[in-house]
């Protein structure tokens, strides 16, 4: 028998199935999806493989024997096989960083070949005889042995019991419980124990009644699923406040209630405590939950739950998309706009590709929702690849928010230097006195953007990075937020000892001038210096609820979500600050941002208001923002991405390169476009643009730098490209450069 597998010392290059030979004693026992230990190379150095199949024949001579089996059983299914070999293909990943992807950490490997992850057990205690012989022992037994006399009293009140618990309650010794396992009047065994995320317990609830809009688009839904026998995309549109969730939930007891299975992804791990306890109230113990800040054991005993069968609704981020439930029935995708839905790591993944593909191997529905569509998910819709529900009203037919925008120029003629216009100072006065909770936005931590000398010009900047180092009042220290770098802050230049000028403005700032405007105010901030630790967010948003903070501060994380009744007021600080950067996207997203933000605002029974404090209030995005008019900017934002040729007109394509020499990683990229130039050069529908830098060019002492592709992303130019970058790998300089391939880049 031979087996071939994907290994994980095989680099992109000399990615490929490999044959092994299967020693006769593990014929029995290997499977395809287990992992198995094998040697590699010249050197025969040990590395990890993961069987794709099993086969009687070899065209290979003299194989290498498989020397170990690590699982008991497979971890993964034939589905995930192919998933993982639909990742190769469209992320230019190899198949076992696609499959090491899908597996929770506690079952990677460490350097001693075992699983970091442990499987946790209790020690219980039953009787193993019966009640009528337990009485009698109990009574034959209370003067002569009374503390097992209470023992065998207290377990035949339960069907068991940890030994532990035993122990205490009963106040007897270890030596009590051991003389009667002896006497085979009790036996002890082992139960394995979850380890599961904390989360606040909740009384179950019944859905909510949907109101006739929702219903509509719930009945439009199943009917077309009904019709429609393959996989199918349904694009929820709904403004903010429409109920969207409420028809996610009964979608999701539509699925559980066919016997199958359903996965909810939402794009922040801020907004998972509320939806978790939502959905815990609807659904019950058949929920599980998966995001980066639960613990290796948490994870690892959540991904054994869905593997078990025995958590049906699986509720995370990105990385819930590869949760192994089985007979899977539908995928959810909440504000499936955001970019956080994209990885920026390798494998270089895009969720909602790899929801749909999911959702074709299943043949069963992915849901997309938002108040704010992706622009290519919307023309998906309109081109009629996607059926379009649509969502005009709030739930409890309460308008949307009053919204006003503060031209800030204004404000600075007006002698008003404050982050915080008069206005929106008016109005924040007027939610604390009437028992209020407002929300404000400011898209960027710390205290201030940028320090320089106001005489010689110097900027304090990153050593490792190209940009400058943010000020962070809190804790007296210029930081980088890219490297982590950081410095402090002398009284003058150090280059000239003129004076220091603090330009833009952060949460930190922000949270400062708050507290002067309002001294007294109870404030709370939320960015990610306030909620790195695990499980931190859910604590500070219970906090704002349940103590009624009158002011949260945040950035991006607060912006979309979040359901809370007793705010009324949203200030949008700075609403211009991601407007003009250098991606064609950033229109798209500051709509969405301000949009999603102001949608925070009443909610609940009283009448929200906005303020957008802008420094172009005319600007048409700032506008159809404030008006909530989605379709207008749509029709706008295609328009200008017709004559971009940008997506969904055209794709793009990133041939990146980082490396510590600079010169060389431009080498790399000549070199590399030269090879597509020659290839593409009798194709008009690709253009291979640069070599042109990223955004930020160094990070970390590494530059980077990138050649832009338009092009269709068919299968050949994936294979194109495919092969390019595998000569690439096998080029001198490689060593020295990191080349990778990424679809619909960020700038």
């Amino acid at each position: 028998m031979f087996a071939r597998l994907a290994l994980s010392a095989a680099t992109y290059p000399i990615d490929k199935p490999y044959d092994y030979s299967v020693p006769a004693n593990l014929e029995s026992a290997i499977r395809e999806g287990m992992r198995v230990i094998v040697p590699f190379g010249n050197g025969n150095r040990i590395s990890e493989g993961v069987v794709l199949s099993l086969t009687g024949e070899s065209g290979y001579p003299n194989c290498k024997e498989i020397l170990r089996i690590v699982d008991s059983v497979p971890l993964l299914s034939a589905d995930q096989l192919q998933l993982a070999y639909f990742m190769r293909d469209r992320y230019f990943c190899t198949v076992y960083q696609a499959i090491r992807t899908m597996l929770p950490a506690g079952l990677w490997l460490n350097k001693s070949g075992l699983p970091r992850g442990r499987d946790q057990f209790r020690e219980m205690v039953r009787l193993s005889v019966s009640a009528d012989e337990t009485n009698q022992i109990i009574e034959s037994r209370k003067k002569s042995a009374p503390k097992q006399a209470e023992l065998l009293e207290l377990l035949s009140t339960f069907e068991a019991l940890p030994v532990q618990d035993l122990l205490h309650f009963t106040a007897a010794s270890r030596a009590s419980l051991l003389r009667l396992e002896q006497q085979e009047l009790i036996e002890r065994y082992s139960l394995e124990v979850y380890r599961r995320p904390e989360s606040a317990s909740v009384p179950r609830t019944v859905l909510p009644v949907l109101n006739n809009e929702q219903r509509e688009v719930l009945e439009s839904i199943l009917e077309q699923n009904a019709a429609h026998s393959g996989p199918a995309v349904h694009l929820i549109s709904g403004v903010t406040g429409s109920g969207k969730t409420c028809i996610y939930g009964h979608l999701i007891e539509n699925c559980l209630s066919d016997g199958k299975s359903a996965i909810l992804l939402v794009p922040e791990i801020a907004l998972t405590p509320q939806i978790l306890a939502q959905f815990n109230s609807w659904f019950g113990e058949v929920v599980a939950l998966l995001h980066s800040s639960l613990t290796v054991g948490e994870r690892y005993d959540e991904w054994k739950r869905i593997k078990r069968g025995e958590a049906r609704l699986v509720i995370g981020t990105r990385s819930a998309v590869f949760a192994p439930v089985a007979n899977l029935g539908l995928v959810i995708m909440d504000e499936e706009q955001e970019d956080s839905y994209r990885s920026e790591s390798s494998p270089r993944y895009n969720t909602k590709e790899v929801a749909r593909f999911r959702c074709h191997q299943s043949h069963s529905s992915l849901i997309l929702g938002s108040a704010t569509p992706d622009i290519r998910s919307r023309f998906f819709a309109e081109q009629g690849d996607y059926f379009y529900h649509s969502l005009p009203h709030r739930f409890n037919t309460k308008p949307l928010p009053r919204v006003q925008i503060v031209d800030m120029k204004e404000e600075l003629r007006a002698g008003n230097r404050s982050l915080f216009s008069r206005s929106l100072k008016d109005a924040l006065m007027d939610r604390i006195n009437r028992q209020e909770q407002s929300i404000l936005f400011l898209n960027r931590r710390g205290t201030n953007k940028l320090v320089c000398c106001s005489e010689c010009g110097y900027t304090y900047r990153c050593p490792h990075c190209s940009v400058s180092m943010t000020w962070h009042a809190g804790q007296k220290r210029l930081i980088c937020h890219y490297c982590g770098s950081w410095t402090t802050l002398g009284s003058g230049c150090p280059n000239c000892g003129g004076t220091l000028n603090f330009i833009g403005a952060g949460t930190q700032l922000a949270e400062t001038e708050l507290s002067s405007c309002f001294p007294g105010l109870p404030i709370l901030r939320i960015d990610s210096d306030t909620v790195s630790p695990a499980g931190s967010h859910r604590i500070l948003f219970q906090r704002f609820e349940e103590e009624r903070i009158p002011v949260m501060i945040g950035t991006q994380m607060i912006t979309k979500g979040l359901n809370f009744d007793r705010v009324t007021l949203v200030g949008v600080l700075s609403a211009d600050q991601s407007l003009y950067s250098s991606d064609f996207r950033a229109g798209e997203r500051t709509f969405s941002l301000i949009t999603q933000v102001v949608g925070r605002s009443g909610r609940g029974e009283k009448q929200g208001e906005a303020f957008i404090q802008t420094f172009t209030p005319d600007h048409e995005i700032i506008q159809l923002a404030a008006q909530q008019d989605y379709e207008s900017f749509y029709q706008r934002e295609l328009e200008m991405r017709r004559l971009q040729n940008a997506p969904p007109f055209f794709d793009w394509i990133a041939f990146s390169a980082s490396g510590t020499d600079e010169a060389l990683v431009l080498n790399v990229l000549q070199r590399c476009k030269w090879m597509l130039q020659n290839i593409f050069s009798d194709s008009e529908s690709v253009q291979v643009l640069g070599p042109v830098p990223m955004s930020i060019v160094k990070m970390n002492d590494h530059f980077r730098y990138r050649l832009q592709i338009c092009c269709h992303n068919s299968p050949r130019v994936r294979q194109i490209l495919s092969s390019v970058l595998t000569a690439c790998g096998k080029m001198k300089e490689s060593k020295q450069v990191s080349v990778y391939i990424e679809n619909d880049p960020n700038p």
